[in-house]
């Protein structure tokens, strides 16, 4: 049952992912799970990447980013869990 509660994942993605379809792809990936949540640019170049959704879903999400099949390049992501927060409709680029 683990894998079913709802759960929010914050990643931040490293490396050269901002200008290369890379929140386009993400938000793809996320749809396709069926999260809710963002993708957005970070002023220093990382993409932070919010999600929620079943655990299952984002850990899915979590191993697509790290997998190495995204645009761009990642050097490392960084995963942050925690519960659920504010509702969250769709998903979107920032």
């Amino acid at each position: 049952m683990q894998e079913l509660a709802e759960v929010r994942l914050t990643a931040w993605v490293h490396g050269h992912v901002q200008g290369v379809g890379f929140r386009w792809w993400t938000r793809s990936r996320a749809l396709e799970l069926g999260l809710t949540g963002y993708a957005s640019n970070r002023p220093d170049g990382r993409v932070q990447v919010v999600a929620q959704g079943p655990r299952a879903a984002c850990e899915k999400l979590l191993d697509l980013l790290q997998g190495g099949h995204t645009p761009g390049h990642v050097d490392k992501v960084i995963a942050d869990w925690s519960e659920v927060g504010e509702t969250l409709s769709g998903f979107t680029e920032r």
